[in-house]
């Protein structure tokens, strides 16, 4: 049986993917990625799928149940297997993405931003991704067009995760993964004027605080709130959904400052909040377009409706 943790995490799993989507065209693709995901989505053991069915029953309010929420979590798999062949078949295809691509007003600004801002009393900018539609596909074009921040990944990325770390690296990114060392290169690069591109919905094992997100509180890290309030710059949201026009559309949240406080852990877990408040926002407008194959909250996993 199709397991997609395993097709995520196995090097030849993944080059066979990337084969496939560089080798079809998306009319056939398209298709075969929703056959796919709708394979993967029947195994309701598998953790991925039981992950997927937490996380979407969390964010529909807890009263998905039944057909209802299996609909909801095939939709998921199959805007994440478009995704997927997207991001692969078109990822050497510059000319391509840019037609796949609407940058809307509230995010041109940030693709025309230069590596480093040194106008007036402009800061530097942490930029937080979701794990919505097909951002990575964005960033990694938004790079070949000059767009230059330092990208945060995970830590010592293995198996297919360091596939994916080697092609992006080809691209020209400027990926790091996270360590001591590379938060402390990344609050340089931020008081210096630069981005930082970091995800904020990935959950953690063990956190040292959970951050209520939708209503409960979430494995979820905090590191992007330390980045900003150590190198006094603020937060914005990026973010990217799949509309009917068949098009990726990119948006940007307004600039949130951090608030100071006088605890510094209090501080982080309401700074943290009130970044994951806007991230609700996002969202709601198309979550069946929020894919984390990890629980967000591993504590509502024996809760969820079979």
């Amino acid at each position: 049986m199709i397991d997609l943790q395993q097709m995520i995490n196995s090097p030849g799993s993944l080059r066979l993917v990337s084969a496939l989507a560089q080798g079809l065209s998306p009319r056939v693709g398209h298709p075969l990625a929703y056959f796919v995901a709708g394979q993967i989505a029947r195994q309701r053991d598998s953790e991925v799928v039981r992950a997927v069915r937490a996380n979407q029953w969390v964010i529909h309010g807890e009263a998905l149940q039944g057909g209802a929420l299996d609909q909801v979590v095939r939709e998921t798999f199959r805007y994440w297997a478009r995704c997927i062949f997207d991001l692969y078949h078109y990822m050497d295809d510059p000319e391509g993405t840019k037609q796949l691509i609407v940058l809307e007003s509230s995010f041109q600004e940030l693709a025309c931003r230069p590596e480093f801002e040194r106008r007036g009393n402009r800061r530097g900018l942490v930029i937080v991704g979701l794990h919505v539609s097909n951002f990575d596909l964005i960033l990694q074009w938004l790079c070949k067009q000059g767009m230059k921040p330092l990208i945060l990944t995970i830590p010592d990325p293995q198996g297919g995760r360091r596939l994916e770390y080697e092609m992006r690296k080809r691209t020209g990114m400027n990926l790091v993964p996270a360590s001591v060392g590379a938060f402390k290169q990344a609050i340089k690069h931020l008081q210096r004027g630069g981005m930082v591109v970091t995800g904020i919905d990935r959950p953690i094992p063990k956190p040292e605080a959970c951050p209520r997100f939708f209503g409960r509180p979430a494995a979820l890290p905090m590191h992007h709130i330390f980045l900003a309030t150590k190198a006094r710059v603020p937060v914005m949201i990026a973010v990217a959904n799949l509309q009917k026009d068949e098009k990726y559309h990119v948006f940007a949240s307004d600039l949130i400052e951090m608030d100071p406080h006088p605890d510094a852990q209090e501080g982080m877990l309401h700074n943290a909040e009130k970044v994951l408040a806007v991230a609700e926002e996002f969202i709601r407008r198309c979550p069946q377009q929020w894919s984390v194959p990890l629980p967000v909250w591993p504590q509502v996993m024996d809760l969820v409706p079979t």
